[in-house]
């Protein structure tokens, strides 16, 4: 839907009724700096026909609008430029990273935001502008860089509590105890990488759009402020970037803690076998004496032996003690 439409006659805005007369009305005056902005809000298709039959705008930027999904970028069409930048918003309750999506052009005394899905970090943006008539007086690309400044702004706090994450996600690796599950690295090792989608494309994007010679924007005020939008991205990102790399390393620390530990539980499992069967062995000697003895047969010598009982002990005591001085030579015991 159109959340606001308005023209902006020296930094002031005005109503707009009908966008072809107040978009001709424009153009009409030459190298005036008014331009005519548009505001939509998960479009449908009949909605955005209706803006792009007074803008006449290239048909693979509308493709892109109404498919949604797109990759951060900015792409130059004849004298429009079509941005696409990725929205993010940190979740305090579940320390996640939720994705959206907004998309700008910005042509001949015009600008068109689209904003798809529920994030909405574009609000209160047209109202601090229009309190600003000197940044309205820069033209159509002023609304472009405050639109790119309040992201990059929320990437740059996004980015911090991704920070603290990892702070407390190392703290409990390498605190010495079992506190971190390998769970947790990986969900924010996930949080991470959408981190990475939403701002690495961008960086070349608009280093492009600042340095080429070619580059719509003009020197200037607003080259400078777009430059400074620069700068606080390629921040972001190289932090961003560093996370992954200490996410890893991480990771990789705590298998291995894992894998120590259970190799010590192994080494006691196998330690606490070899006891068990040494001392079945100790008892298996009586007890075979024992069942020898216990068959009931009429004809037994040393039943019939005044010392075979105690003969017999003793060779049961005997036995055992040499197995077990054996055992423990072995280390079993």
């Amino acid at each position: 839907m159109i959340i606001d439409q308005a023209t902006y006659h020296d930094g002031v805005r005005r109503s707009c009724f009908d966008l072809s007369d107040s978009l001709a009305e424009i153009r009409s005056r030459p190298g005036t700096t008014d331009f005519l902005w548009i505001g939509l809000n998960d479009p449908t298709q009949a909605e955005f026909d209706n803006v792009n039959h007074e803008l006449m705008l290239h048909p693979l930027a509308v493709e892109d609008v109404l498919r949604g999904s797109q990759r951060a970028k900015i792409e130059r069409y004849d004298d429009t430029l079509f941005v696409v930048l990725k929205t993010l918003r940190y979740v305090d309750a579940t320390s996640d990273v939720e994705t959206g999506e907004v998309m700008v052009f910005v042509g001949d005394h015009f600008v068109v935001t689209v904003r798809n899905g529920p994030l909405n970090p574009l609000a209160g943006i047209r109202a601090r502008l229009e309190a600003e008539r000197a940044r309205l007086l820069l033209g159509p690309m002023s609304v472009l860089h405050a639109v790119m400044d309040e992201i990059v702004d929320n990437y740059i706090y996004v980015e911090g509590e991704l920070a603290t994450d990892l702070d407390e996600i190392e703290t409990k690796v390498f605190a010495g105890e079992r506190m971190a599950e390998s769970h947790e690295i990986y969900r924010l090792k996930r949080e991470v990488v959408e981190t990475k989608r939403a701002t690495v494309p961008l960086v070349p994007a608009l280093d492009l759009l600042v340095h080429n010679p070619r580059t719509m924007v003009p020197e200037g005020e607003l080259r400078l402020l777009f430059r400074d939008v620069s700068d606080h991205l390629k921040t972001v990102t190289e932090h961003v970037e560093s996370y992954d790399r200490l996410l890893s390393d991480i990771l990789g620390a705590h298998l291995a803690q894992v894998g120590v530990e259970q190799n010590d539980v192994a080494v006691r499992q196998n330690s606490d076998m070899r006891k068990i069967s040494a001392w079945v062995a100790i008892a298996a000697v009586p007890t075979m004496i024992a069942g020898i003895y216990g068959m009931n047969f009429d004809f037994i010598p040393e039943l019939t032996w005044h010392y075979g009982y105690f003969v017999c002990l003793g060779v049961m005591a005997s036995a055992c003690l040499f197995l077990y001085r054996a055992f423990r030579r072995s280390g079993w015991l």
